[in-house]
């Protein structure tokens, strides 16, 4: 039998990371309904040690990293144990949850990815998008649709696209660190140093339009799912206001931010039409 103190304490150390690096997914997740947090803490855990890797630890073996990370999360999930605790609460999630192999994988595939390719054709660009972002959200949805399956079918592609909307944002908010720190393009064809008002437009048209399809999914959640999904959903529609209405020279200079308060007054808003029933 496992140890039921160190299963508390790995769920702990996974919330630890969560509120660590992002404090509008941390909000996000206390407005969720108590039953669904710690397995989105275990899964925020998980995604931010596998991004690390490929971040930020510069002057080391990531490949090697990376490798080992991916062999210690295959046997934590078959074994239903790990010593690093924030993988034994990865697994936790997965085996309670039923989260398909198939986006774990995914994931992990797009991490590889940013180890080895600095600029992306349209089917890389898809299939980096759906690993690092897509699949996280469908593992999310998992656990949000864990007691009907078919809420799970009927969500799917706008959980994808709500997914492909965040990642296509932080793509244009993480210019400066992504392409002058780490030489990546993410955008097919586009080029940084001659980013034009027409390039700018058609990625901003499409991510308009995932979001637009992304909502509809959002209002299907049931009321446990949707007011922390639907907080998330509002702080990248106002990161994405803003980046609308920066000119294309000066996204490159600089990583778009929300303030705390612009971020408590958000989250008070969702509040008040979450219990209007307006969402």
């Amino acid at each position: 039998m496992k140890p039921a103190l160190y299963d508390t304490i790995s769920l702990r150390c996974s919330k630890v990371v969560t509120t660590g690096y992002s404090t509008s997914f941390s909000l996000g997740i206390r407005t969720l309904a108590v039953r669904h947090r710690p397995a989105i803490y275990a899964i925020y855990g998980f995604v931010r040690l596998a991004d690390e890797i490929v971040d930020t630890f510069f002057g080391h073996s990531q490949r090697e990293m990376l490798d080992r990370f991916r062999q210690d999360t295959a046997e934590a999930i078959s074994g239903g144990v790990s010593p690093n605790p924030v993988l034994h609460s990865f697994q936790w999630a997965v085996n309670t949850y039923n989260i398909d192999n198939e986006f774990i994988e995914a994931f992990l595939c797009s991490m590889e990815m940013d180890l080895e390719q600095k600029n992306h054709d349209r089917h890389s660009y898809n299939q980096y998008i759906y690993g690092s972002a897509e699949a996280v959200g469908l593992m999310c949805l998992r656990v949000f649709c864990h007691d009907d399956p078919r809420a799970f079918d009927r969500l799917r592609e706008p959980a994808r696209r709500l997914g492909s909307a965040f990642q296509k944002v932080n793509f244009l908010r993480d210019i400066r660190s992504d392409f002058v720190d780490r030489g990546r393009v993410y955008f097919p064809g586009v080029d940084f140093n001659k980013f034009t008002v027409a390039e700018k437009r058609q990625i901003e048209d499409d991510i308009a339009a995932d979001f637009s399809a992304a909502l509809e999914g959002i209002r299907g959640l049931d009321h446990g799912s949707r007011r922390g999904v639907y907080l998330a959903y509002s702080y990248y529609q106002a990161l994405f206001a803003r980046i609308r209405k920066t000119p294309p020279e000066a996204v490159t200079g600089q990583r778009f931010r929300i303030s705390n308060t612009r971020k408590l007054w958000l989250l008070l808003k969702v509040i008040v039409k979450d219990g209007a029933g307006l969402l």
